[in-house]
């Protein structure tokens, strides 16, 4: 592509000089590492690491242009811009010619039900025989080929390139808040923009809940001309969703368990199944859910507005969601020898640990374990709430240690007994090891107990522990292997 043609998506980097105007692109880097010659090179301010100090590095390695934010006079073409992020994501989506324009787009945004959503909307899709990519926490899937995530929300260059390379039909994206603040999702082009909920997290790097919300609204922002809006009204941020959506005249679509949006939801039942019925412009229509819980409920109810909306027919809607057959590292269950149930999820607020716990509750559980830690340079202000839901609603929980993330080992030790000390009513242990603590809960468990473990979901360990695993999961499946071997010999 021609470095003028690449150009015109940027406000103010046109150039007169006509030699640089026909200049080839032919690829666009943020890393000066990852240069060859005809690349254009964008430095971006990161929060560790400044690019401008490797655009020299660049130039040696080939590139054709640079852009940047600061005043600089260099030997190849320079383009000074006021937020290189920004432009990078414009610069991606036009050099791989606007890939989001060729299929449907689902954004869906919000503290928690993001992963589910996605799956359940990608698994009504395909039931349909519809193809589709999707970008998330657990995986980027693009023409069927699994990707490992580095993100929740890709970066723009990244995003871009696997878009271009899709050839589906739709692509569902989880877009996150941080995303949003670091203008991943800057080039993308929506049609479906979804909203699950708000609730207390990331307020290390959002400091209050209004500017979380704010950031929140952003997504909309990249709605198409024909987009709309997806809001479930269960929550009052859902609700003032709506309202800041009416305000700014985008087309919404909202549920609640109200009669007065476009979808309701009543005959809600937990009590050792999870069944629910929907009315959609006056026809009802009854789900019986695989997936237990009333935040599944939710979540079942965000995918089927948006697949109605979409066209998909409701029968078939309702097949799909009974046949849904789950999210790895979401309210995944692993069955013990004793009759007790283990269930892993990535739940890292009040509000999801609430939803689990409660989950339990409604299937009479006898006792009620929680295994669980907190992530070393992340929002600190949120775990004595986790902690005094968790006392609250279990018979017994256990703190153990998750990523530190460079945080002493013996200063999050200190907190997580100072947290127990305060907020745990005698009900709480403290394992440091979280495989030990794993072990503990496995080798005390009986019938009809629930053990949830919660905080990574499907996530790798970042650190060694005493059982040869690498997950939450591998950790209970090792334990039923070793307990399969033990009555065998």
């Amino acid at each position: 592509m021609r470095l003028a043609e690449l150009l015109e998506c940027l406000d103010g980097c046109q150039t007169a000089d006509s030699a640089v105007k026909e200049t080839e692109i032919n690829g666009i880097q943020m890393d000066s590492r990852k240069i060859i010659p005809g690349n254009i090179f964008v430095a971006i301010t990161g929060f560790n690491i400044d690019g401008h100090r490797f655009i020299k590095d660049a130039i040696v390695n080939g590139a054709a242009a640079v852009i940047g934010e600061e005043d600089l006079k260099l030997e190849v073409p320079y383009f000074r811009v006021t937020d290189s992020r920004l432009a990078l994501g414009k610069l991606a989506s036009a050099f791989y010619h606007y890939p989001s324009r060729k299929r449907k787009v689902i954004g869906i945004t919000g503290t928690n039900g993001k992963t589910t959503v996605s799956y359940m909307l990608k698994h009504i899709l395909e039931s349909a025989g519809k193809t589709v990519s999707l970008f998330g926490t657990v995986s980027y899937v693009v023409n069927k080929e699994v990707y490992k995530p580095t993100n929740t929300t890709p970066d723009a260059l990244q995003l871009q390139g696997l878009l271009a390379q899709s050839m589906d039909e739709y692509a569902i994206l989880e877009i996150s808040s941080h995303a949003l603040v670091q203008s991943r999702a800057e080039g993308l082009e929506i049609d479906y923009g979804l909203f699950t909920n708000l609730s207390h997290d990331h307020l290390d790097y959002h400091q209050t809940m209004e500017n979380y919300f704010k950031v929140k609204t952003q997504m909309f922002n990249y709605l198409k001309p024909e987009g709309k809006a997806v809001v479930s009204e269960i929550s009052d941020w859902g609700c003032r969703m709506s309202e800041e959506l009416a305000q700014r005249k985008i087309p919404s679509l909202t549920l609640s368990d109200s009669k007065s949006t476009d979808l309701s939801i009543d005959r809600i039942k937990l009590n050792g199944i999870t069944q629910f019925t929907v009315t959609i412009k006056g026809e009802k229509f009854k789900v019986d859910l695989p997936c237990p819980g009333l935040h599944n409920v939710y979540n079942a109810a965000l995918a089927f507005l948006t697949a109605y909306d979409i066209g998909i027919n409701p029968g078939q809607i309702v097949r799909a969601l009974e046949e849904f057959p789950g999210v790895p590292g979401r309210f995944e269950m692993i069955s013990h020898p004793n009759g007790a149930t283990f269930i892993i999820d990535y739940a890292h607020t009040r509000d999801a640990i609430e939803y689990c716990l409660h989950t339990a509750k409604h299937h009479h559980a006898r006792q009620i374990t929680h295994i669980y830690g907190f992530r070393g340079g992340r929002d600190a202000s949120k775990r004595e709430d986790m902690v005094k839901a968790s006392s609250s609603l279990c018979d017994q929980f256990i703190l153990t240690l998750d990523d530190l993330n460079g945080v002493p080992e013996e200063e999050m030790i200190e907190e997580l007994h100072a947290l127990n000390s305060r907020y745990g009513y005698q009900k709480g242990l403290v394992i440091t090891d979280r495989t030990a603590a794993i072990q503990f809960a496995w080798e005390n468990a009986r019938n009809g107990d629930w053990v949830f473990i919660t905080g990574k979901g499907p996530e790798e360990y970042k650190t060694d522990f005493i059982l040869p695993v690498s997950s939450d999961k591998e950790a209970l499946l090792y334990l039923q292997e070793t307990c399969a071997e033990e009555q065998v010999v």
